[in-house]
């Protein structure tokens, strides 16, 4: 198991997430069940996924985790750039949380390696 409290990464998955709620609380409230639900769930996935596999018992398992955390940044980023198009997120905030995003993507990549690495080594 690891700290959780000291990963760097799942202290960035809570801020983007904060992030996400601050710029989708913005939204309209007819999106309450549509736009803002959704990357609102899939901003807290991220994090909630690393947290979920920082608690198992194997590196195997913390890398699928890792993994699902991965996907939600790619829906998430889909959701904000639709969100976007329709004008409900401004070019400023969806510039700003995407650079959030793709700094976990690659954090996230690189900690697999090690984990990768690290099991290879055992």
């Amino acid at each position: 198991m690891h700290n959780l409290k000291e990963l760097k990464i799942w202290k960035k998955a809570i801020d983007l997430a904060v992030e996400v709620y601050r710029v989708s609380a913005l939204f309209p409230p007819d999106e309450k069940y549509g736009l803002i639900s959704q990357t609102r769930r899939a901003a807290v996935s991220i994090s909630s996924n690393i947290a979920e596999g920082a608690g198992r018992n194997s590196e195997k398992e913390f890398k699928y985790f890792l993994g699902i955390a991965n996907g939600s940044s790619f829906e998430l980023q889909t959701q904000l750039f639709i969100s976007n198009k329709l004008s409900l997120l401004s070019n400023e905030d969806l510039e700003k949380i995407l650079q959030q995003i793709e700094e976990l993507q690659k954090m996230n990549y690189g900690f697999q390696n090690m984990l990768n690495k690290k099991s290879s080594i055992n």
